[in-house]
């Protein structure tokens, strides 16, 4: 039903050409400041835009997104682990001088 999209992260050497970009994908973001969009195509055909994208004569880079590999599903068990306390053991106890 939904394709699958990988994401691009366009290096341009200007922020106003780089709202030409929609030509190519979904444009999701563009930072005038630091003169970079955020572009997104179709899995299938990543190269083949990269090698179109890389052709422009306003692009000076372009990477890949890594966030469809970042995991984002967590665990509720690991979560918990981290956070509580390790319980004290009886030397530990008797150190503090609370034994009975």
């Amino acid at each position: 039903m939904f394709r699958e999209r990988v994401g691009f992260i366009v290096w341009v050497s200007d922020a106003k050409a780089a709202k030409n970009l929609d030509k190519y994908g979904v444009l999701h973001y563009v930072s005038k400041r630091m003169n970079y969009a955020v572009l997104y195509g179709d899995a299938d055909q990543a190269q083949e835009l990269e090698r179109t994208l890389l052709r422009l004569p306003y692009v000076r880079k372009v990477e890949r997104s890594y966030r469809n590999e970042i995991l984002a599903e967590y665990l509720l068990q690991n979560s918990k682990k981290s956070r509580s306390q390790p319980a004290a053991t009886e030397t530990q106890t008797a150190e503090r001088g609370t034994f009975s």
